[in-house]
């Protein structure tokens, strides 16, 4: 007989909700977390009086009790709901550009319509025509993906099947001119790593219709707050976490899970694994090779590892208002000539040029968020995680100074006077992140959300061998909501195989 009827490798997001889920049906289950905390990036740190928020700025899919969008849906199943307090964001997002340039969207996209209309007349027919577009093909990408219609046909679906395969750029230029618009209507492709022309247009269109439909939220006490609250679930369903262990290996034999050894050395058989991380980690550093399937290294082999980032803590000893700071959440430009092989060649560069910044003030949509009369920022750029692997160890520190120097200079040619302000400040690199998410290069979207591994040709769930499934960023589209669906999603694969 088994120890555990499941074991759950990792704490992140899809290791929670999948843990939660399992042990919630009565299945026996061990959750293993190498870190000494639950979350993975969703946590949080503490500098001085400061609270930091690790990774979430938006949080999608949430809806309201009245109107639930899929991921509440989720955590009413895992009970968690009611043990959160959700903060409504009213901005999509905001765009800021030294000079003075500032425009901000609102989640009530007939007013961000109107904004836009007002602030590029010239193009105020293509703007209206273009959120129809994203309107209509959300419609029709639920229709097909989520209600699951068992014969869609290019009859039915006409713009599903007309855009499926369109990169954002291009569908751009087919609206649009003037290139400060494109720009701004392009922003979001910062929360997947991927520049207009090599993104899906279906990500920029459902994230702009699952944010105006569901809005965003923010949750009280960070993301750190989620992963407590399932944490608590799990344990209070019966199950067992062990912190400050992780799994070193996977036994499989004959095609079928066996066994997890710890770090401890420690064998622990079971039938059933959920793997929260990569494929290619758990194919190729904790199976056997000889257990491993060719088509599946094939296939790992086949596909780009994501982006990671610089990221820029910064706590404040006065009040948003003071700094100039307007929403929530901004993406700060220095211009509006982007090439996507501009922004490329900056994701490979290891200092900051001209890079987009994603900026968050989370007390904005929560004034409790800091300290009372303070205020907190996280400024992001992406870089790709290669090239400070090659920087020697006794200069990596001067490196990473003089970025996040770059980075709030940049920072105050939009918001000047906020460096006298400053009370705490923190800074990570793709090697920080490689150290906490033990992700390869400090990958944080996963695999790369390029055509080829898009949302049409995801690796999925399910493994050939038989009892491993695997949840989070690796599985399918990155992000907060896709993540801890995913590992719901795992979780109910099991459940079903096993009868409960």
């Amino acid at each position: 007989m088994a120890d555990y009827d499941a074991i759950v490798i990792g704490a992140g997001n899809g290791g929670l909700t999948a843990a939660t889920a399992l042990a919630q049906k009565g299945v026996k289950t061990l959750l293993l977390e190498r870190h000494n905390m639950p979350g993975g990036s969703a946590t949080s740190f503490c500098r001085g009086r400061f609270e930091f928020e690790v990774a979430l700025h938006q949080l999608s899919g949430l809806g309201t009790a009245a109107k639930p969008g899929p991921l509440r849906m989720t955590f009413d199943k895992l009970g968690v709901t009611n043990d959160l307090e959700f903060v409504e964001g009213k901005d999509l997002y905001g765009v800021a550009m030294p000079g003075g340039f500032h425009i901000s969207l609102k989640t009530d996209l007939k007013e961000t319509i109107e904004t836009l209309q007002e602030r590029f007349p010239k193009e105020k027919g293509n703007i209206k025509n273009f959120f129809d577009l994203m309107g209509r093909y959300s419609q029709d990408m639920l229709a097909v993906f989520v209600f699951r219609d068992p014969a869609p046909t290019r009859e039915k679906y006409p713009t599903l099947f007309s855009y499926a395969f369109r990169d954002a750029e291009s569908v751009l230029d087919e609206y649009f001119t003037d290139p400060l618009l494109k720009t701004v209507l392009s922003c979001y492709w910062g929360y997947l790593g991927v520049p207009p022309k090599r993104l899906t247009f279906a990500y920029i269109a459902m994230l702009f219709f699952h944010y105006g439909e569901f809005k965003p939220f923010h949750i009280k006490g960070g993301s750190q707050a989620l992963s407590n609250a399932l944490l608590n679930r799990f344990i209070n369903a019966g199950g067992t976490a062990r912190f400050s262990c992780g799994a070193k290996r996977i036994i499989v034999e004959k095609g079928a899970v066996k066994a997890v050894i710890t770090d401890q050395d420690e064998e622990i058989t079971t039938n059933y694994i959920v793997y929260n991380g990569s494929q290619a980690a758990a194919y190729v550093l904790m199976i056997d090779p000889k257990e491993v399937p060719e088509a599946v290294t094939k296939d790992v082999k086949s596909r780009n590892i994501s982006i990671s980032a610089l990221v820029l803590w910064a706590g404040f000893d006065c009040e948003p208002d003071v700094l100039g700071f307007k929403d929530s959440t901004s993406f700060l430009l220095s211009s509006t000539n982007f090439t996507t092989e501009r922004i490329i060649d900056n994701m490979w560069h290891v200092g900051v040029r001209d890079d987009i910044f994603a900026f968050s003030c989370y007390d904005l949509s929560d004034p409790e968020f800091s300290p009372q009369g303070c205020c907190q920022t996280n400024l992001v750029t992406l870089k790709y995680g290669e090239a400070w692997t090659a920087i020697p160890p006794a200069q990596y520190y001067d490196v990473k100074f003089k970025c996040a120097e770059e980075m709030l200079k940049r920072m105050e040619a939009i918001y000047p006077g906020i460096r006298g302000h400053i009370e705490e400040v923190e800074f990570a690199t793709p090697l920080t992140f490689m150290r906490y998410l033990s992700t390869p290069g400090g990958a944080i979207y996963g695999y790369e959300q390029l055509m080829k591994d898009s949302l049409f040709f995801q690796p999925g769930r399910s493994s050939p061998i038989k009892g491993l499934f695997f949840a989070g960023g690796w599985t399918g589209d990155c992000g907060f909501e896709p993540t801890l669906s995913s590992g719901f999603a795992a979780a109910t694969s099991i459940i079903r195989q096993l009868g409960k």
